[in-house]
């Protein structure tokens, strides 16, 4: 079959690989009809997550049609569509039965303390091949698989893998509530999807930080209040749009691959700072291989993270879902003591909001379609890869077309909503 395939850092490939097979009665074979490709598995070509094995398939998101299952799986059978849950959960241990899949004791080889399971990441991540491919093996499918209704296209379904339940989370860390002003200090799918988020959990106002045109006024289809750190000083311009006094609530959509202001007030104020971000871009990612401007990790790791704790008010929070790996070893921990802000991050736990969302999308009352800026059939996926990396205009988010027969093509969702909590916009 075809696939995604990391090889080294900055060296992708499409590779034919053996089809995945069942090795324990747990387990589904699932036929991918539609992946995409996350800022995460920008990380691992960046070099700014370390740990991946030559060979691995890439991606953790999936829409696709169940083609074989173990015998331990009771509730699914062949011809069921589905979509997949990014992180990997047993279901069964004291964390999955309180909500907490993402720190499920089974899922991972190393063991309770190991962290994280994921689809195409690093050993230390559970060592999963990925989704973005034709087939994949998917452990514990009893538990991680979410049923679709033919309602809910691939489009819509495949946002529900992991950028939607990533942004609710992230909204219910930074503990959004009933007519708090929030920010959303990054403009990728991510934040995006957290504008919609944050306002079904009751936001009052939603302010998004990024330095992209294209992201912006995606931003401002949604009718959230943008500003553009290469313009004006993000942090002061908060502060002005909330009378002195900060926001409520941050959502820190950007993790390890800040990059700094190319211009304006804020790339000047940030100046003196140059060596010592570039100190935090050596540790970070200390082996790199860009290839011109592709493959280039953020030259800022901890930008984000600052801005987050100068422009949430004291006692405010800032929830965190930005992808911070464990080399990372720089916080504003001062600055947010002294403000008592609450600090809160984290792996989403997926499993725990996916049949929610959707059943907002096939009641209408979310429609997560416009983030889909570009789609890409496989035998591109290495340049689609390359553009949404350099952030190309115009590809915010990229959904990879791996398969027709048994998907619902975009658009044929029948219950797509146009209200006020949906992700407003047209496609690019």
């Amino acid at each position: 079959m075809k696939a995604v395939v990391w090889h080294a850092v900055g060296d992708i490939r499409l590779d034919d690989v053996p089809e995945p097979k069942i090795q324990d009665p747990y387990d589904a074979i699932v036929r991918i009809t539609t992946s995409a490709i996350c800022g995460t598995d920008l990380h691992f070509v960046r070099g700014t997550m370390p740990g991946m094995r030559e060979g691995r398939i890439l991606g953790h998101e999936a829409v696709g049609i169940v083609e074989e299952v173990g015998q331990g799986v009771r509730n699914f059978r062949a011809g069921d569509r589905v979509v997949v849950p990014s992180t990997v959960a047993c279901g069964t241990c004291s964390y999955c039965r309180a909500g907490y899949y993402a720190q499920c004791d089974n899922a991972n080889p190393g063991g309770p303390q190991a962290g994280t399971v994921f689809f195409g990441g690093p050993e230390a991540a559970g060592g999963l091949d990925g989704l973005q491919a034709e087939y994949a093996r998917i452990p514990y499918a009893h538990v991680g698989l979410v049923p679709l209704p033919d309602t809910v296209d691939d489009a819509q379904a495949i946002l529900l893998s992991d950028i939607y339940p990533t942004s609710w989370f992230g909204a219910r860390l930074a503990e959004v509530g009933s007519g708090d002003t929030v920010a959303i200090v990054g403009a990728g799918p991510v934040g995006q999807a957290a504008v919609a988020c944050a306002r079904l959990q009751g936001a009052g106002r939603v302010i998004v930080v990024d330095g992209l045109a294209d992201r912006l006024e995606l931003a401002r289809r949604q009718h959230a209040e943008t500003v553009d750190f290469n313009a004006e000083d993000p942090v002061e311009a908060v502060r002005e749009l909330t009378g002195g006094i900060g926001v409520d609530r941050v959502i820190d959509a950007v993790g390890v691959d800040a990059q700094r202001p190319s211009r304006g007030p804020a790339a000047d104020t940030l100046g003196e700072q140059n060596e010592q971000f570039d100190h935090e871009r050596d540790q970070v990612a200390p082996e790199r291989n860009p290839d011109g401007d592709t493959w280039v990790p953020g030259d800022a790791p901890s930008l984000a993270a600052r801005w987050s704790v100068q422009m949430v008010a004291k006692a405010g929070t800032v929830g965190t879902i930005g992808v911070y790996p464990p080399q990372v070893q720089h916080y504003p921990f001062g600055e947010a003591f002294m403000k008592n802000l609450t600090l809160r991050n984290g792996n989403c736990n997926h499993r725990r909001y996916l049949p929610r969302l959707v059943s907002l999308v096939a009641s209408g009352a979310l429609d997560p379609t416009p983030l889909i800026t570009q789609w890409s059939g496989a035998q591109d996926a290495v340049e689609a890869y390359r553009m949404f990396d350099r952030r190309e205009a115009g590809w915010t988010k990229v959904a990879l077309g791996l398969s027709d027969r048994g998907a619902v093509a975009p658009g044929m969702g029948e219950a797509a909503g146009t209200g006020a909590s949906t992700t407003a916009g047209t496609q690019e």
